[in-house]
């Protein structure tokens, strides 16, 4: 059985816009892409580490454990062997926490990569593959995210191409969810059930494209 991680925050975890509740496994997008690999006989098990709020390396002046490098090679070693590391962060580097630009973020997510290259894994064990997945351009938030990402919007124009230039640069993989879905209309910064669902099949389709899971 090969294991993937997926590291991530509220987009993944499941919340549901404009609420406190969270949709079941099945329904956010882990769980569907789980589902999908799966039923193309892939021998797999997700694991989920998502935390609301969690930022690449920014720390949350409300909140404790948000700095996602933060314990993050524990977390690595915790679960190893891994197959995969599905990296999807930066929508909370924009905060209005923090006057963080598109490039920041990027070099946030740079720091995460060699993380998980240098994580103090068993002898032996392999050095999983990594997938960073851009999150869904913002839209202009609303409700109870208003002040919270306020100014957010403008400030993380050029994520997700700052994003693959990443990638790139560590040869890592690169999937864009502007490419499939939107954020939420309802909030502007999560995703709706129905994008979860488009978004947990695309990155199945894109893992298998990229010949990640070899058996």
């Amino acid at each position: 059985m090969q294991q993937i991680l997926i590291y991530s925050d509220s987009l993944t975890w499941g919340i549901i816009p404009d609420s406190r509740k969270r949709l079941s496994f099945d329904k956010r997008w882990p769980g569907v892409f789980e589902d999908k690999l799966k039923a193309a006989g892939n021998n797999i098990r997700v694991l989920e580490n998502c935390l609301n709020g969690r930022r690449t390396v920014w720390s949350d002046p409300y909140k404790e454990g948000r700095d996602g490098s933060e314990g993050f090679a524990q977390v690595l070693e915790m679960h190893a062997p891994l197959s995969l590391v599905i990296l999807m962060l930066g929508t909370n580097d924009f905060q209005c926490t923090h006057n963080n630009t598109a490039w920041m973020s990027g070099q946030g997510m740079a720091k995460l990569i060699n993380i998980i290259r240098t994580a103090p894994i068993e002898p032996g064990m392999p050095v999983p593959e990594i997938l960073v997945v851009a999150p869904p351009s913002m839209l202009t938030p609303k409700g109870a995210l208003v002040r919270k990402f306020s100014g957010a919007q403008n400030r993380s124009v050029g994520l997700s191409q700052e994003l693959e230039h990443i990638a790139e640069m560590h040869h890592c993989h690169f999937f864009d969810t502007a490419a499939v879905t939107a954020a939420s209309t309802v909030d502007g910064i999560h995703l709706d059930e129905s994008q979860h669902c488009v978004l947990g099949a695309a990155v199945a389709d894109a893992v298998v494209a990229f010949n990640i899971l070899k058996n």
